[in-house]
């Protein structure tokens, strides 16, 4: 659940006007640049105590004698009244951190790290997201870096190896520790794009090189096929046409790996060998000799077979239908009612592979997004992966690949990353060892969801209930009556001066008949209000897994986990007893909530 302030909220104050420095010596004036960097306190510094460890393990190196990791935020557009303000509640937690206006002194090897232009900085995107919540301005500009403050005997090789080992140089590079004049990068004039003269009159030569210089991905059939193609169109092609073909043809996006023709096959396991021969006689029965035998097709026979049979009779088929949808009846208080149940698996193993934070987490994201396409609530998540042995060292680490310890690790973290942050309960997680998978990652990927079927007597309750769930938070944002103050959940829990559902959409006319028709709010509504006001007040800056409890009103207790944390989204901790106070079926449980089910 994300919020975006918009053009009809005015600024309450001129505070994100953005400020200069004084003229330089051009006579132009330059918007100024504030700094803060933030440690976790001894106890709570996890993350540099877990890498010291792995570089211990995985790299070999011993004379290690203390690591630090620093966040640094650099921000711009904002006063150094409200940047002071937001130090403590956006950009650090004082209870776990400590903060400094410049970087601690070391006498050993220092270095920082950031993410490359163009890719998304999830942290500086969150962090200027709250500075706005508080300012209700404009959003700043903020960037963030990691600084690596090593000390200990150790030569050059071993400090440029732990660079190799901290930077992917996929999605990040090393940073500068100079303060910049600016964070608002400069765009330059599209240059005419390239036509690549010549291309068609290539050998084979000049086409491995022309795959090399490129830097492509598609192999010499691939280019050599993109070749003729363009001698029938009787011209050279552009730049831009190359590589979009070489993105569409990836592994990512095709499958290539599962496209690969299958023509010498030969099998050891006798069961495994009766499947094989079960698909190959499905494939005579459905008349698909002539198509190619690859694990694409393996996999999705089963589908057409029983659909072609007549045993899959009830799936549901339109035009914007993008995940597998069968039509069900369920039974909701005695009442059959028509609904769609869905489910999506996804496939990210090379994303993964190459990039393990981003990859794992937009496999999950894909997995959600296609249902979601369709209107639907996901509850449940599956989460199955394969992998070498993270135990072994740098050393046999084949090259070109991350190691299998930091693939493993940084892929978890990707995919329960966008879980929480959905709202998104995965009950079954399973990783495979194998060495096989040195090569290349599995990451997989599946939910399951289902709205009610459209025209079914229960949609309009679950409208109802919805809209139900949107006024309780509007009236949670608005000026709260018992304190007289305006209030926020932020990283240290209550934050002055900021409306964090004030940017919801505004109901309208229909919706709200629809609740007068209804009665507006319930007493349950309204006691859930308080205690959703009381919680956040009592417990709002509290240390994860605080224990606070809600008391379902159909009897059961249930258990709120971690603080409410704008860094890994709005009420993304608040636990489930906020769905099951709403009474909404298949809400997800401690550390993550519903209320993006809210359509």
């Amino acid at each position: 659940m994300r919020l975006k302030a918009t053009a009809r909220l005015a600024p309450q104050t001129d505070r994100c006007r953005i400020p200069y420095r004084t003229p330089n010596r051009s006579g132009r004036q330059e918007p100024m640049v504030s700094r803060i960097y933030v440690e976790k306190k001894p106890g709570f510094d996890v993350e540099a105590q877990q890498l010291k460890g792995e570089l211990t393990e995985i790299l070999g190196i011993k004379g290690i004698e203390a690591l630090r990791i620093i966040n640094r935020y650099d921000v711009e557009g904002i006063d150094e009244e409200l940047f002071r303000s937001c130090v403590p509640t956006v950009f650090s937690e004082p209870q776990v951190d400590v903060t400094y206006d410049e970087l601690p002194a070391s006498d050993g090897a220092v270095f920082a790290v950031e993410f490359l232009p163009g890719q998304f900085d999830q942290r500086a995107d969150s962090a200027s997201e709250c500075v706005q919540l508080i300012s209700q301005g404009e959003r700043p500009a903020v960037r963030s870096a990691k600084v690596y403050m090593i000390s200990g005997a150790l030569d050059e090789a071993s400090i440029d190896a732990i660079k190799h080992y901290v930077v992917n140089p996929v999605e990040a590079r090393i940073a500068s520790l100079d303060l910049p004049e600016t964070l608002y990068m400069e765009t330059p004039e599209p240059q005419p794009v390239e036509v690549l003269d010549g291309f068609r009159e290539l050998d084979e030569a000049g086409l491995a090189a022309f795959i090399s210089e490129r830097g492509l991905a598609m192999d010499e059939a691939d280019i050599a096929f993109c070749q003729q193609y363009f001698r029938d169109e009787d011209r050279d092609p552009t730049i831009t046409e190359i590589r979009v073909i070489d993105t569409y043809w990836s592994d990512h996006c095709r499958h290539t790996t599962f496209g690969t023709v299958l023509d010498d096959v030969t099998i050891d396991d006798a069961v495994v060998q009766q499947a094989f021969d079960r698909y190959m006689e499905m494939r005579h029965e459905l008349g698909r000799d002539a198509k190619p035998v690859c694990l694409m097709d393996m996999g999705t026979i089963g589908a057409k077979y029983l659909k072609k049979t007549g045993v899959m009779t009830d799936v549901d088929e339109s035009e914007e239908i993008n995940a597998c949808t069968v039509k069900v009846k369920v039974d909701v208080d005695g009442e059959d009612q028509d609904w769609l149940f869905l489910f999506k698996n996804e496939t990210h193993n090379h994303p993964t592979e190459i990039e393990p934070f981003g990859g794992a987490a937009t496999c999950l994201g894909g997995a959600i997004r296609d249902p979601l396409s369709g209107r639907t609530y996901v509850y449940q998540a599956m989460r199955v992966t394969g992998a070498a042995d993270p135990t072994r060292p740098q050393s046999e680490t084949l090259e070109g690949k991350l190691p299998q310890k930091k693939l493993v690790r940084e892929a978890a973290h990707g995919y329960s990353s966008y879980g929480n942050q959905i709202g998104l309960a995965t009950g079954y997680v399973k990783e495979v060892y194998h060495p096989d998978y040195v090569a290349k990652r599995m990451e997989i990927g599946a939910v399951l969801g289902g709205p009610l079927h459209p025209g079914s007597a229960g949609q309009r309750s679950t409208q109802l209930l919805a809209l139900r769930k949107r006024v309780v938070f509007r009236r949670f944002a608005a000026d709260d009556a018992l304190t007289g103050e305006h209030r926020a959940v932020g990283t240290a829990g209550v934050l002055p001066g900021a409306h964090p559902f004030a940017v919801a959409p505004a109901i309208g006319a229909e919706q709200r008949e629809l609740l007068a028709g209804q009665g507006g709010l319930t007493a349950r509504e309204h006691r859930l209000e308080l205690i959703l006001l009381q919680r956040l007040r009592t417990h709002g800056g509290a240390a994860e897994g605080n224990g606070v409890k809600f008391r379902d009103l159909r009897g059961g207790e249930l258990i709120g986990g971690q603080r409410a944390d704008l860094r890994t989204g709005l009420f993304g901790s608040l636990g489930d007893g906020v769905g099951h106070l709403l009474g909404v079926a298949g809400t997800a449980p401690i550390n993550n909530c519903d209320l993006t089910h809210d359509p």
